[in-house]
């Protein structure tokens, strides 16, 4: 059997590298176009779990701005502000962050509410999930106005908000950052619809 000289095999084993990294080159060139327009309808998806997709007729995923920490999707209705999609992320978890999705309208009453990422305890925390309970949609509906600070916790600290047994800090921490997010919401409006 004939022997591979080692520059041989260094060009083979070069060319062989140079085809699969053009390989990759071209599939990503030819996907990207279709990875973004997945990645742009699922965030799409996300927004209208929180907000009506008849509610407002802009381009929810081009009309975002960040302000402080948030995250601000803006919906308009033939060019007028009518509600605001926000991204807001407690540090309050019993096991760490909690990212969420908070839809409110320019009267200040929230749309909905979805929990995007949490680390929570399985079986008692992750209530906060719409898959595991209906407990999220309980702010649906609700604003700052039609409730008194005391109200706007859970109902271990003397609010209108259901905790769930063996997991308080959980719905706690949710309550607290959806009324602080409605607070800042409330404050910024104008600067948001600028």
């Amino acid at each position: 059997m004939k022997s591979t000289s080692p520059v041989t095999a260094a060009l083979r084993v070069g060319l062989f590298s140079f085809m699969i990294v053009g390989m990759v080159s071209l599939v990503f060139h030819a996907t990207k176009n279709k990875i973004a327009d997945n990645e742009r309808q699922a965030l799409l998806d996300n927004l209208q779990t929180v907000l009506h997709r008849d509610s407002y007729d802009n381009d929810l995923s081009n009309d975002v701005i960040q302000l402080q920490t948030y995250t601000i999707y803006r919906a308009r209705k033939s060019g007028a502000p009518v509600a605001a999609i926000l991204i807001s992320t407690t540090t309050h978890g019993y096991n760490g962050d909690i990212r969420l999705l908070i839809g409110i309208t320019i009267a200040g009453k929230i749309t909905g509410v979805r929990v995007l990422k949490h680390q929570e305890t399985p079986g008692l925390g992750d209530k906060i999930e719409i898959k595991k309970s209906a407990w999220i949609s309980s702010f649906t509906h609700k604003s700052l106005s039609d409730m008194s600070t005391r109200q706007w916790s859970v109902k271990k600290d003397g609010g209108n908000f259901d905790q769930f047994t063996g997991a308080t800090i959980t719905p706690r921490a949710i309550v607290n950052e959806v009324k602080k997010t409605g607070l800042f919401f409330q404050q910024n409006q104008q600067i948001i619809f600028q």
